[in-house]
């Protein structure tokens, strides 16, 4: 009862304080590209109950999606709008309506997609007895997760058989041990890892930049 009433009140303020953002968010998403500015997808979600997850549109809407359920660094359906809200997490800010409707919570098991949770159904049949969250220790460890797969030859079949059940791992020891103090260390620990690799990504750029110039005197 403590979480949900955490995850309530959270959701309210975050949504109140961060409204200016959302609306120019949504006109940035229009202008960008056509299309809706929401993405909806089908998750799976506690006690195995499916429900419409929401994100920020950061993919063209005329591409139609296949095969894989992911998508990598580098996915040529992602929007110029769409890098930047998906380079700063922005994109999963909507999700805040999940929590409050209580879809999602704050922290706990990322939701997933149908097709992944059948192939682990023992392991998430003891995730999925907690709501789904926004963020939890998995997602720290693998914030920079699609850079990771754009590495690699067959990305999807590395995500489902090794990123995927270490996520689950990490996933099953949140939920053993989970509480409040966790929970806002968890939220905490989010935002630094997405300011430090921000960090990272300015660092390499500026790094690129100064090896192009050192080539153009060459």
């Amino acid at each position: 009862m403590a979480k949900r009433i955490f995850d309530i009140v959270f959701s309210i303020v975050a949504l109140i304080i961060l409204s200016p953002l959302f609306v120019a968010a949504s006109v940035i998403i229009k202008l960008d590209s056509k299309g809706p500015v929401f993405f909806l997808q089908e998750r799976v979600g506690r006690n195995f109950r499916p429900f419409k997850i929401y994100k920020f549109r950061s993919m063209r809407a005329d591409v139609k999606r296949k095969g894989a359920l992911i998508t990598i660094g580098g996915d040529q359906r992602i929007t110029r709008f769409g890098r930047v809200l998906r380079r700063y997490k922005m994109d999963e800010l909507p999700q805040l309506l999940n929590v409050l409707k209580g879809d999602m919570s704050l922290v706990g098991p990322r939701p997933e997609v149908r097709r992944y949770v059948r192939i682990y159904k023992e392991e998430y049949s003891h995730l999925l007895r907690m709501r789904p969250g926004i963020t939890d220790p998995a997602s720290i460890k693998f914030s920079e997760e699609e850079r990771v797969l754009a590495g690699t030859a067959d990305w999807e079949e590395d995500y489902v058989r090794r990123i995927l059940p270490e996520k689950i791992r990490l996933s099953l020891r949140y939920a053993e041990k989970n509480s409040l103090l966790t929970d806002l260390k968890i939220i905490f620990q989010t935002f630094f890892r997405i300011t430090r690799t921000d960090r990272h990504h300015l660092r390499a750029a500026e790094t690129q930049k100064n090896e192009r110039k050192s080539e153009s005197y060459l």
